[in-house]
């Protein structure tokens, strides 16, 4: 036996290793339980991926905004991955909302995420709404912290799409680049997180967070946080060969 492969397969072993201690999650009771792996089928909401999709790793990320491990995985994870993975063309994020029932605000936080990812600014929300999750979760006061990344032209647009989606509303944004609603009466933020979900239920997504690695024709899957050091002691050792 080769002294590369026993390197390759302690290796192997200490990431499995890691995602089991590392997989601190949320699991909601109404989704099934994981069965076979595929690949997610919807493509990404405009303005909700970082990065060139010609990368050769694409990371596929499904988050709920009021989860405390979706939290983690962000603030220790995907914050350094942004800077040395991304920016570089190594890896593609791609981001899934799948708000779970459990959660009183997620599906809010979500909403105005996806209404502020029309205008191109996904990443400075999601950024604001992981950083004070413990403050709008416990008063729903989403919206507070929203509007400090949004300029105040941004921040009516995005509210008027979030409002009409509250039950009894009426849609306040008319123009057809930001339309909120369908003609079928369906808010349109909500349409793209349904199908963020659905996509998710596709590949029996139970807990939050679960990350999709996409390399050479490879999928893994990890089911909770996993540990910036870990992650990229892995995607080094998938870009070396």
């Amino acid at each position: 036996m080769s002294r590369s492969f026993l390197k390759a397969s302690t290796f192997l072993l200490c990431l499995a290793a890691a995602m089991l201690v590392l997989g601190a999650t949320r699991r909601d009771p109404a989704q099934p339980k994981a069965g076979a792996l595929a690949l997610p089928t919807a493509e990404p909401a405009p303005n909700k991926t970082m990065g060139s999709s010609s990368a050769p790793i694409t990371l596929v990320v499904y988050s709920d905004f009021e989860c405390p491990a979706c939290r983690a995985l962000y603030e220790d994870t995907l914050k350094p991955l942004m800077s040395d993975y991304i920016a570089s063309g190594k890896v593609y994020l791609v981001h899934k909302d799948f708000p779970l029932q459990m959660h009183k605000y997620s599906k809010e936080a979500a909403r105005y995420a996806n209404a502020a990812a029309r205008m191109g600014k996904y990443e400075q929300v999601s950024g604001i709404l992981f950083d004070n999750q413990q403050t709008w979760a416990a008063d729903g006061n989403v919206a507070k912290f929203v509007s400090q990344v949004l300029p105040p032209a941004e921040m009516k647009r995005a509210q008027a799409m979030v409002d009409s989606c509250h039950e009894g509303a009426t849609a306040k944004v008319k123009p057809t680049s930001l339309t909120a609603q369908s003609s079928g009466g369906t808010c349109q933020l909500d349409k793209s997180i349904d199908e963020d979900l659905d996509s998710g239920k596709g590949i029996a997504v139970n807990q939050t967070p679960t990350i999709l690695i996409i390399h050479a024709g490879r999928t893994d899957r990890i089911a909770g946080v996993v540990s910036y050091p870990v992650l990229k002691a892995y995607f080094d050792q998938l870009l070396a060969h």
